[in-house]
């Protein structure tokens, strides 16, 4: 009896245990399984990568700010910047800095508290009444309207000369962003080297000479601008077969990331919505080989005029051989007049497609060069033939005896720290000269809110960087903005108008 239980217990627990390896194997079984394992593993996943945003978030606020958070901004302006200048020469920096500006991997503007709060305002308006000459009216003056510059911090032209990156630049706090010069062909601009870093003295020297894709290849990127589509970035960093490179994969693959481990994080950390609109300019150049005094600029007009929210008349380029001749006094009011009544004519167009829907003001810029007679003669020609602004002013030939860099030797326009001063008492001589009637874009040398905050005292309404960027990096904007608020609040000031 004992060895027929032993017997059957051995069958019975054999029977079992082929029972539970079937039963193990069966596809129904088996797919319970693996969905449990996958489960348990997505949710130990999910639970790790919530704590390591959080972790992340306390330590950076980079989940709920991104980009305009104060690590991305110190990364970007304490390792990147430094980085490019020391092994990339001035103009590969400069390419680099726009291709990734314009695919988006710039810093966004850190708001500060006095501007969130509305105790300080930035915002700078231009009243215009103007003349029209249009062909399809007869010449009347038309209601006074008003240009809105979200903030009086603005980028000068040379920096997007091509309109590759305008919404990248716009994220970083400018109030208005001016591209170009533009010339109606394309052309190649001077020989390289032509671009020249001041290290010791905070400046640059170029002589790009006017190199442009074209108002053709300009108009196209302004168009695409406009309707919010992609534009390609510059062609020289850019994939050439038609294939996505590494940086397009790398991109891609950054905002899968991004949105992935925001989407949810924001529920809880809203990120920061901007109000403002920023405004677009573009500057208008002359080719080195035209003859014609006013025709590159009416071709401009006509050309890309529809696209801007205000326009400039750039003529005071020292790397375009006998461009600044168009500053001498009978020159500069037949352009003037010439260039009024082109843009007048924009008003015979079906559409405009800037911000305000309406016509652009027209701006001269001019050199901080001139002598007290030639700025005589240059106001009185804005004021006759109501320009409705000028920008004062652009780089200068001379060179300071306070220079100390071997660079400081190269021919070209000088910009930056040692143009300050020399800008500032421009802006002051043209307020004067104008009666405080026309509208001034302080340019040359700023670089801290006290740089911007001496221009507007001089007469300017608002203001433009570039160089310093080299420099201190894309921050460099917030800092000016935050400080100039600072600034205004220690003077008793809540709006520009109080400090011009």
């Amino acid at each position: 009896d004992s060895v027929q239980c032993a017997t059957l217990l051995d069958k019975s627990n054999i029977s079992i245990h082929q029972t539970k390896s079937h039963s193990k194997f069966h596809p129904s079984i088996f797919r319970f399984e693996m969905l449990r394992t996958i489960r348990n593993k997505t949710l130990k996943i999910l639970g790790t990568s919530g704590i390591v945003l959080g972790s992340i978030e306390i330590a950076t606020n980079l989940p709920s700010e991104g980009r305009s958070s104060k690590v991305y901004h110190d990364i970007s302006d304490n390792v990147v910047t430094p980085l490019l200048r020391r092994f990339l020469q001035p103009e590969d920096a400069h390419n680099a800095a726009v291709y990734f500006t314009g695919k988006g991997f710039a810093p966004k503007h850190r708001p500060n508290i006095l501007e969130s709060t509305r105790a300080i305002s930035l915002e700078s308006k231009m009243q215009m009444t103007r003349t029209s000459t249009s062909t399809s009216t007869t010449t009347s003056t038309s209601p006074t309207q008003s240009l809105i510059f979200p903030s009086c911090i603005g980028l000068a032209a040379g920096f997007d000369k091509d309109g590759v990156a305008i919404q990248g630049l716009m994220d970083l706090g400018f109030g208005f962003v001016e591209i170009g010069s533009v010339t109606p062909k394309p052309q190649p601009g001077n020989p390289k080297p032509r671009s020249f870093r001041l290290l010791e003295d905070e400046g640059l020297i170029n002589r790009f000479g006017f190199n442009s894709i074209g108002m053709d290849a300009v108009e196209h990127n302004l168009k695409a601008f406009r309707d919010n589509e992609n534009v390609n970035g510059n062609e020289k960093l850019s994939s050439q077969d038609g294939n996505e490179n590494n940086l397009d994969i790398l991109h891609k693959i950054q905002k899968l990331a991004a949105k992935a481990g925001r989407v949810s994080w924001n529920a809880i950390f809203p990120p920061i919505v901007s109000s403002e609109k920023s405004i677009l300019g573009v500057n208008l150049g002359k080719n080195k080989t035209s003859t014609h005094e006013t025709e590159d600029y009416e071709v401009g007009i006509d050309k890309l005029g529809a696209y801007a929210d205000y326009l400039v008349i750039n003529i005071s380029s020292p790397n375009t051989p006998g461009l600044r001749n168009l500053q001498q006094n009978e020159p500069i009011r037949r352009l003037l007049r010439a260039a009024i009544s082109r843009r007048d004519a924009l008003a015979d167009k079906k559409e405009l497609f800037n911000n305000s829907n309406s016509l652009p003001p027209l701006f001269v810029k001019i050199a901080p060069d001139l002598s007290d007679q030639e700025l005589k003669d240059i106001a009185a020609a804005v004021v006759d033939t109501k320009v409705d602004g000028v920008l004062v002013s652009n780089t200068s030939n001379q060179r300071p005896n306070s220079l100390i860099s071997d660079n400081s030797k190269e021919t070209g326009g000088l910009s930056g720290l040692p143009i300050r001063d020399m800008s500032t008492e421009c802006i002051r001589k043209m307020y004067a000269l104008t009666g405080g009637n026309v509208f001034i874009v302080g340019i040359g040398g700023v670089g801290s809110g006290r740089d911007a905050y001496e221009k507007l005292k001089a007469g300017a309404s608002v203001v433009q960087i570039y160089s310093r960027m080299v420099y201190e990096g894309p921050g460099v904007i917030s800092r000016i903005r935050k400080e100039l608020a600072d600034l205004m609040v220690e003077n008793g000031q809540k709006c520009v108008e109080d400090v011009v």
